[in-house]
């Protein structure tokens, strides 16, 4: 048999995940174009502000008649969960400060979700560079298509890539569901999006989900002290 080679994993898993990730940029072009947008500007989202959540909030409310400062806004508290991701892969990934600007353009929940999966720093590099620049490459790539092609592709959720993305996260989840801590942690996120989703603005309801973990990480760190004082 091969030996288990965690860096060969993570590389397949951003290749994996790039993939599903990437095939969604046809729904983002297509919806882009309809909403009034000019492909080279669709491109421009695309390639600079690189962030799903916040590219089709800003394009959701443009769509819709809003004022481009509402746009703004929206997508600026959808990108906000982006700072904490890099938060979290600093102190992880050890980067030289050289890397770390371009770093940074490609810290999205796509290269966070497969970096923080990893079992070392350097599958988690691996991991998190290759699904970066993966799903920035595909997902441009995509949009154009989208944006091109627009109306022609028809509905993109009729060809199930809506959900290709969420199963692909789930499927980098699932293995860290193990604890009991993890499933509850898991488990009051989902409640607290579910609770939310319907009377708060889009994103609000991923950032509160995402609070759960931090009031759970906070707790756990102050009672391990604690716990070795009394050993």
């Amino acid at each position: 048999m091969t030996p288990y080679d965690p860096v060969a994993a993570a590389r397949r898993q951003a290749v994996s995940v790039s993939v599903a990730t990437g095939l969604y940029g046809v729904s983002f072009g297509a919806l882009s174009v309809a909403a009034g947008l000019s492909v080279p500007q669709t491109m421009a989202l695309s390639l600079l502000m690189f962030s799903g959540g916040s590219q089709f909030a800003f394009i959701g409310v443009v769509g819709a008649g809003g004022a481009v400062g509402a746009a703004v806004a929206s997508a600026a508290m959808l990108g906000a969960r982006n700072g904490l991701y890099g938060a979290q892969l600093t102190p992880l990934l050890d980067l030289p400060w050289r890397w770390r600007l371009p770093a940074a353009h490609v810290t999205i929940d796509e290269s966070t979700a497969v970096a923080t999966a990893q079992p070392s720093r350097r599958a988690a590099r691996v991991g998190f560079w290759w699904t970066g620049v993966g799903v920035l490459v595909l997902w441009n790539l995509f949009t154009l298509l989208g944006a091109v092609a627009g109306d022609r592709l028809g509905d993109p959720r009729a060809y199930g890539l809506d959900a290709a993305a969420g199963a692909a996260f789930l499927a980098l989840v699932w293995p860290r569901l193990a604890s009991r801590t993890a499933q509850g942690v898991a488990a009051a996120a989902v409640v607290v999006a579910l609770a939310t989703t319907p009377v708060l603005p889009a994103g609000v309801p991923v950032l509160l989900a995402a609070l759960v973990a931090v009031v759970v990480g906070l707790l756990t760190q102050d009672q391990r002290p604690a716990t070795g004082a009394a050993a």
